[in-house]
């Protein structure tokens, strides 16, 4: 049977007090290598996160007053942070001087899945503990799809911690209502409908059935980052992933957000957006709407801009930190 959580408004479950282990470190290299360093953990109430950095290579150049120090990432719904990986190491090599710091959202890599209700408010503790165990009073930010939408409306409660935000196909301003009956009942749930739910929820995701690309041993063994087959194994080796993915669907932050993207808009804080021109979930009309005015759209890609167009965007992150 598969693993409920609870919803945000219900009574604290005695079940709150545990969480859902998260693989080890050694199982997730054995498949996927050593492409990222090492991992850190985060203790919090909420269950272990792990986290992973990418230390300066070369010092401060003097002649900026507010060079680029401090880098978070923060990945979508599935594929957790070894999906930003590639993008991290591009912009690392373009910022020697800064430290880029990638981490496992709950449910997702080497990071448990807490027995509570997966809102907002949950990643932003997370957010901020980190930030806290890394010694940092802001950061410039990093947000991919779900991550994007965990990056506004952190930014929306909390901009003094936020030196700017970069939102690559933000989800968030996907609207409840564009589903139909059925499928609505499906992000409520109950009794009778969990597994329903989860297979549309996972469907919805991959945009079909997910099919794992049959040489990704030997793409692993160059190298690369096979997104597939690590939402693969999440799904096989984390006992508390797809849970998580259900509960970040539901309760999260990817739908119905327009407000909080509306608010950290008016915070003043600077920001780029970048979207694929074929991106189905986010539209340059959809962030025009809640105030986000600085837009870079990529030709001829869709949602998986960040994965499938990596030197373009990190050339967009650069030029956007280099006017800062």
């Amino acid at each position: 049977m598969s693993v409920v959580l609870p919803r945000p408004g219900t009574a604290k479950s005695v079940d709150a007090l545990r969480s859902i282990r998260a693989p080890s470190e050694a199982a997730f290299v054995a498949t996927f290598g050593n492409l990222l360093p090492r991992a850190l953990y985060l203790r919090t109430p909420n269950g272990r996160a792990a986290y992973y950095e990418l230390p300066p290579s070369s010092p401060a150049p003097t002649d900026r007053t507010n060079p680029i120090s401090r880098v978070l990432f923060v990945h979508g719904v599935q594929t957790p942070a070894i999906g930003l990986q590639p993008l991290a190491n591009a912009l690392s090599s373009r910022f020697p001087y800064a430290q880029c710091v990638l981490v496992d959202l709950w449910g997702h890599g080497l990071t448990d899945t807490p027995f509570v209700a997966h809102d907002p408010a949950l990643f932003h503790a997370l957010l901020e503990a980190l930030m806290v165990q890394l010694g940092w009073e802001d950061a410039h930010f990093v947000g991919y799809s779900f991550g994007g939408s965990t990056t506004a409306t952190f930014g929306a409660a909390h901009p003094e911690r936020v030196a700017s935000m970069v939102l690559v196909a933000p989800a968030g301003l996907i609207r409840a209502t564009q589903f139909d009956e059925l499928q609505r009942s499906y992000l409520h749930g109950g009794e009778g409908l969990e597994e329903r739910a989860r297979a549309w929820i996972l469907e919805l995701l991959e945009g079909g059935q997910l099919i794992v690309p049959s040489d990704w041993k030997e793409r692993v063994g160059r190298g690369e980052v096979v997104a597939e087959a690590v939402r693969d194994w999440q799904m096989r080796e984390h006992e508390g992933h797809m849970a998580s993915v259900v509960g970040i669907v539901r309760d999260g932050g990817v739908l119905d957000k327009h407000a909080e993207f509306a608010k950290a808009a008016k915070k003043g804080i600077k920001g780029l957006c970048i979207l694929g021109e074929l991106d189905n979930l986010c539209s340059v009309q959809d962030l025009h709407h809640v105030g986000m005015r600085n837009i870079a759209v990529v030709p001829q890609v869709g949602h998986g801009v960040v994965r499938e167009r990596v030197p373009e965007v990190a050339r967009l992150i650069e030029d956007f930190w280099n006017e800062l």
